[in-house]
Order: C-alpha cells, then structure tokens, then sequence
C-alpha cells in the first residue's frame, strides 16, 4: 500500500511541477508577434560570394521555425539586420616537410574566423530596453588538406550554425 501512495504521490508531484513550469524559457514577451529579418550585407574584407545570402536564409528560417513569430515587411515588433564584418582564413599550425629540398613550409590547419554585427530592434512598448547592437564571432580549425569546395560547404556552416545560436539565444532564450 505504502509503495502505491508514493507513486501516487511522485506522479502528483510530476503533474504539478510540469504544469506550473513552462521549458520554453522565451524571454519574448507575449505581445511580441512579428518580426522582420532584413538581408546581411557582405562588408569582408575577404568575400564569399554566397555568405551573406545563406546567413540571411538560414536566421530566417531559425526564427520563423523556432518561434511563433511571423515574418512581416511592415511595422514589425522585431526588427533583426546586420553585417558580415569579417570572414578569413588564416595559417593556425604550420608543418615542415624535410624531403623538400630547403625544408617546405606549409600550413597543416587553417582557422575560419567569421564576425557578423547585428543590429537588434524590439518595437514592443516596455521592451525597447532589450534593443542592442552587438558583433559575434566564431571560428573553427580545419585541416589545410580540404579544397575551397569543402570548407564553404562544412565549415562556413558550422561557424553560421554557431553565430545564429548566439544571436537566437540573446534574443528569445531567457538563461
């Protein structure tokens, strides 16, 4: 009998904390409805012609698809635009090959370093404190051996991935 009266009582206790606790942890606020993403802009010194265009695609759909927000073109409650400010690929670890005569030097990792400004704009009365501009950056090594091909498929990908994160969190996740 004991043991049905704490089961009873763990699936009560359950039910209540689940019920009193929403996991969304949004700090929009419910009066937040629509939200335009306007096109990142391409301002590297060191352009990759389809950056700006995927960086754009690929906030839209993290918002659109992750949030109950719509997208809108006029008088948005949010309104998200920025820059690619820095996109580069850079020598991290350099090797030696003592078969070359003279010793060739060469890189064996590269870094892909990104660094996207967003300007961030809530219209929502009592919530245009949460406004901000701020720059994010992320970066990560590779092998030297991947062609062109490769790190703009994965790599430029990963780094997108991670900066949206940053910026999706900063704005709708309240940690």
């Amino acid at each position: 009998m004991f043991k049905i009266v704490r089961i009873f009582s763990l699936f009560t206790f359950s039910f209540i904390l689940f019920g009193c606790y929403s996991f969304t942890g949004s700090s929009l606020s419910p009066e937040t409805k629509t939200v335009q993403i306007n096109e990142f802009r391409n301002n590297a010194a060191q352009v990759n012609p389809t950056l700006a265009q995927q960086f754009s695609i690929d906030i839209q759909n993290r918002f659109l698809q992750r949030t109950t927000l719509k997208g809108t073109k006029e008088n948005p409650d949010i309104l998200i635009e920025g820059e690619i400010t820095d996109y580069s690929i850079t020598p991290t670890t350099i090797s030696t090959s003592v078969n070359a005569p003279g010793g060739n030097i060469q890189a064996a990792q590269n870094k892909l370093t990104i660094t996207v400004k967003v300007h961030y704009e809530n219209n929502v009365p009592n919530e245009k404190d949460k406004s901000f501009d701020r720059s994010y950056t992320d970066e990560v090594v590779f092998s030297s051996a991947l062609d062109i091909t490769a790190i703009e498929a994965s790599q430029v990908r990963l780094v997108n991935e991670r900066i949206i994160n940053k910026i999706f969190n900063d704005i709708v996740a309240n940690w």
